[in-house]
């Protein structure tokens, strides 16, 4: 199945969220906001979509394509490797959302063009974390830096940075441990980690991706917020599209942050993981219900 088959089939599974029967703004309401796009965002698309006087479904759909596009396409960018040597790349986010397997598949696209990967398990609280990244590094054929449990994460990083660097590395993926706010130590370390890699390297890490669950819906936004405050993130990728997500919440996130979205998955597999193109996903999401 390709690419954007899948991600209509995934967004398909979740619920009838355009199903319009009419060009009253009330089924558009409904329809928007059980997207997961939230109230403000549903409000500004509706003023959007009405002002242009629809006179039938098939018109009301046109003009919602063309300001969802309008709104995502500003955040919809590739993700750029620079000539860093090696160009870090900080993964971040809760526990569940798919940071390890995320840096698994990106790992795997950057090293079919030639670049030369490595990556650091820095995760060293959530047992069987090692053990999963060593898994994509074999899968992958990558190299892993692991050190023992419970270990300082952030003295992990440093040694694996200055090996990377003598070993003309391109990309070094840091995977690190799942956070939430209530969990200061953590929060701590992932600050930590940014000093020691700063220490080496004063313009790293030189991207902090925040990997984000697509099925925590409008959870995404305060997630963006709290990792931005304590330890910058300068784009998102957004996993899971295929479960019980709607999407819509990108459009929240697009509003808020004006963030970065460099890829979107929709399951497992190596090739799931895609660059985000605004058109593809607009199209997915308004196919769902027909």
């Amino acid at each position: 199945m390709r690419w954007l088959d899948k991600l209509k089939f995934g967004m398909k599974k979740t619920a009838v969220v355009l199903n319009l029967r009419s060009v009253s703004t009330e089924d558009l309401e409904e329809a928007l906001i059980r997207t997961d796009m939230g109230i403000q965002v549903t409000e500004e698309i509706l003023k959007a979509v009405q002002a242009k006087h629809p006179v039938n479904t098939s018109e009301m759909k046109k003009y919602l394509k063309d300001e969802l596009i309008a709104r995502l396409e500003p955040v919809a960018r590739s993700l750029e490797i620079s000539n860093h040597k090696p160009f870090v790349v900080l993964m971040i986010g809760v526990n569940g959302a798919g940071k390890t397997t995320t840096i698994g598949k990106l790992a795997h696209f950057y090293q079919t063009q030639g670049k030369k990967i490595a990556c650091v398990a820095a995760d060293t609280f959530r047992a069987g974390a090692v053990e999963q990244l060593q898994m994509w590094g074999k899968k992958v054929g990558i190299p892993v830096y692991t050190g023992k449990e419970k270990a300082d994460a952030a003295g992990l990083v440093y040694d694996s940075f200055k090996d990377a660097q003598e070993k003309g590395i391109d990309i070094l993926f840091v995977d690190t441990a799942g956070r939430l706010q209530n969990r200061t130590d953590l929060m701590d370390e992932l600050k930590k980690i940014i000093r020691v890699i700063q220490k080496l390297d004063a313009s790293a890490p030189h991207e902090t991706l925040l990997v984000l669950d697509a099925t925590v819906g409008q959870n995404a936004l305060s997630q963006v917020q709290i990792f931005k405050e304590q330890g910058g993130v300068s784009g998102l990728i957004m996993t899971k599209l295929d479960g019980t997500a709607k999407g819509g919440v990108l459009l929240a996130l697009a509003n808020q942050f004006h963030l970065p979205i460099y890829a979107i998955g929709v399951g497992e597999d190596i090739d799931d993981l895609q660059p985000f193109s605004a058109s593809e996903f607009v199209d997915a999401m308004l196919e769902t219900g027909e």
